[in-house]
């Protein structure tokens, strides 16, 4: 189910990448232009910052780094050009094995969805999402994951597997860049002992999502605190995290 090295070896550039909308607030005030920012932007903004992006953003830049090594890959999603939009990424082998890359969930592995392929098994696996094991069903376009919880919880996802056009795709992340929850979002993966846990910040909440349960932080009241807890977790400039921030308290006055 695990997909070669060559395609591993891009999926890992990503391993310190948070999924977030705190750049999208960020941003959202510095440009009259398009508010989806392009790879060339994406990287000056994490070797200045440290930040990362949303699903799309993530999506995108991945999309480039598999085109540059030549491998082949396309976007995917569901909703897409609406508020609940979701994004991710398949690439395919040199065999024609399509893997699922999902940095916006923030998977820890690309995961084979090929059912007719022997190496395809619809058991339940560790080691391809933080704190849960995966099962995924596919029956035709649709690709289900099933997420198993240490306490006994199952939720799902859904995709539509094919392939969206690229101009198609550009003009729903323009449209979600455009999208801001008043909640901000942070997820990160982070290890804890002899794994790989999530972090997550939501709504001025955060919490660790491990195999032994899921531990919440102590609450916090001002932005500067929030700001130094998030810059713990991932890097993040925290004059950059204090505007975020400031921007998603506005919105909620």
């Amino acid at each position: 189910m695990l997909a070669p090295e060559y395609i591993l070896s891009i999926w890992r550039k990503f391993d310190d990448f948070p999924m977030e909308t705190l750049t999208k607030a960020w941003f959202h005030n510095k440009t009259n232009s398009k508010k989806q920012r392009d790879v060339s932007l994406m990287k000056e903004h994490r070797i200045q910052y440290r930040i990362s992006g949303n699903c799309f953003d993530l999506a995108i830049w991945l999309l480039d780094e598999f085109k540059k090594d030549g491998i082949e890959a396309y976007p995917i999603g569901h909703n897409i050009h609406s508020e609940s939009a979701h994004a991710a990424v398949i690439a395919l082998d040199e065999q024609g094995r399509r893997y699922l890359c999902d940095l916006g969930d923030q998977w820890l592995n690309p995961i084979l969805i090929d059912q007719q392929r022997k190496d395809f098994s619809g058991e339940k696996y560790s080691g391809f999402f933080p704190a849960a094991l995966v099962q995924v069903n596919v029956e035709g376009v649709h690709l289900e994951v099933n997420y198993h919880r240490p306490n006994g919880k199952i939720s799902n996802q859904i995709y539509n597997t094919e392939p969206i056009d690229k101009n198609l795709f550009l003009k729903a992340a323009e449209f979600s860049q455009n999208q801001i929850d008043p909640r901000p979002l942070l997820e990160v993966r982070t290890p804890y002992k002899n794994e790989i846990a999530h972090w997550e910040f939501y709504n001025w909440e955060s919490f660790l999502s491990t195999t032994e349960g899921i531990f919440k932080d102590q609450p916090l009241k001002t932005i500067e605190d929030w700001a130094e807890r998030i810059n713990l977790k991932t890097g993040f400039d925290k004059q950059f995290l204090i505007e975020a921030l400031e921007f998603y308290k506005n919105m909620s006055r």
